[in-house]
């Protein structure tokens, strides 16, 4: 595949053996409606997402250490399952809002303080996808549009854009594989078709430090 800098994302096969999708599975329990978040307090997840096994597949793409930000656990099933339109990934998720210049909006989800923060910190951002389940079209695997990362953030007219010119990418998985991608990736999930899971781990990376005054929510 070409580099992760021109088309946005990454697939690696095999991370994890049988045993540990077990172990990670049994550590992480059902999820609630489509998932559950504020995930690195669980010791394991936090323990997974600070490894050398994870740490060494994000490392070279980011500018600086590899900072685990926020985990959250997605469980698309014949009883839950949702439509994920064509979006980017524009905010994280902070501890409290302030005043910081290029931060904003805020936002509150779930209880959670939300905020888009300035594009080049995006930049400095990667999301890991741990596949616990084969995961193929009908299930909803994700659909990327490689490339899409490099223009910074898009409005519905520039997203549509990119959809009539720019062929969509599936990116199915076994069960144990990884998807690296840039948060800035114009990505979409069709619903489920399929009677069988498709559940997910998913952490956020950065590789830069927070401005004074803003504090990560979800940290290890």
């Amino acid at each position: 595949m070409i580099g992760m800098t021109i088309v946005g994302f990454s697939q690696i096969a095999d991370v994890l053996d049988a045993t540990e999708q077990s172990h990670l599975l049994a550590a992480l329990g059902p999820a609630t409606g489509p998932g559950r978040r504020g995930l690195l307090s669980n010791p394991t997840v936090a323990a997974l997402a600070s490894s050398p096994t994870i740490l060494d597949l994000v490392r070279p793409h980011l500018p600086a250490p590899p900072v685990p930000t926020r985990a959250i656990y997605f469980d698309k099933s014949p009883d839950t399952n949702w439509l994920v339109p064509w979006h980017q990934d524009l905010t994280i998720a902070l501890r409290e809002p302030a005043e910081v210049p290029g931060f904003g909006p805020w936002s509150t989800k779930d209880g959670i303080t939300h905020v888009q923060p300035p594009v080049a910190l995006l930049e400095q951002m990667l999301t890991v996808r741990l596949h616990l389940d084969p995961t193929d079209a009908s299930n909803g695997a994700l659909r990327v549009l490689p490339g899409s990362h490099r223009c910074g953030r898009l409005d519905p007219a520039q997203i549509q854009q990119w959809r009539e010119r720019q062929p969509e990418f599936l990116c199915c998985a076994s069960a144990g594989d990884v998807l690296l991608m840039r948060p800035l990736l114009l990505h979409a999930s069709a619903r489920s078709t399929a009677d069988r899971h498709r559940r997910i781990l998913h952490i956020e990376y950065a590789g830069f430090t927070l401005p004074e005054g803003l504090h990560w929510h979800d940290q290890a």
